[in-house]
């Protein structure tokens, strides 16, 4: 099966292609350009590289959220836009799940975390098995406070990753968490993790396809 996967929840953008598990390309970019500037292109590019089009697509894959409001949108509209014109299934994916994906390390509470502002982050814990990671929680908006005491309940040291990790970890060295971050270059979400994400998920049409925000907009909230 051959996945195009689209990443844009955050600042950084990606896109992958993924053929039966086996990444063969991949874009990056953490420019701060607007994702409705690079996503689409970066795509087209990739593909282009690798004497693909988009009808040689099985699945396209998307991250749906939690992040950024507008990045998320981005996103789900760029890769239901390619599903629908190649008639092809969609599958959204966690933002969060896909990082604990392309993080395959046991021993440790997987613990993606991404600034949600507000003095809270966004935030799943997984574990590492039988070749994945398990979910012990929902995706959820929680205050580092909570998180932290959520964490004690875990022997284990937990591992951070995500555009929160720094935040995240200046705040649990203040507690007695044994805690970690992955290396830079291995901390942001990326259209890897989608793709691999998105294998083990089930797919729909792209007109089913929405975003999952956890909370409303700073708009929305104004208007409460």
């Amino acid at each position: 099966m051959l996945i195009l996967a689209l990443e844009s929840s955050a600042k950084p953008s990606s896109c992958a292609v993924v053929s039966n598990g086996q990444l063969l390309g991949q874009y990056f970019q953490n420019s701060g350009l607007t994702h409705s500037r690079t996503l689409l292109s970066m795509a087209e590019d990739l593909l282009r590289n690798l004497a693909l089009a988009v009808s040689d697509i099985d699945l396209f894959a998307v991250s749906r959220g939690p992040g950024s409001f507008t990045g998320v949108r981005i996103g789900v509209s760029a890769a239901k836009g390619l599903a629908w014109g190649a008639d092809k299934p969609i599958c959204g994916v966690s933002t969060l799940e896909a990082m604990a994906y392309q993080t395959p390390k046991t021993c440790v509470i997987l613990c993606p975390v991404m600034d949600a502002r507000r003095d809270q982050v966004y935030n799943a814990l997984f574990k590492w098995q039988d070749g994945k990671p398990v979910r012990l929680c929902e995706d959820r908006a929680i205050s580092l406070s909570d998180l932290a005491d959520d964490l004690k309940n875990y022997s284990a040291p937990c591992l951070l990753m995500g555009d929160g990790a720094a935040i995240t970890f200046e705040y649990l060295k203040t507690t007695v968490i044994d805690c970690q971050m992955t290396p830079d270059l291995m901390r942001y979400q990326t259209a890897y993790g989608v793709a691999l994400a998105a294998i083990d998920s089930i797919s729909i049409p792209a007109i089913e396809l929405e975003p999952s925000y956890l909370r409303p907009s700073q708009a929305e909230r104004s208007h409460l």
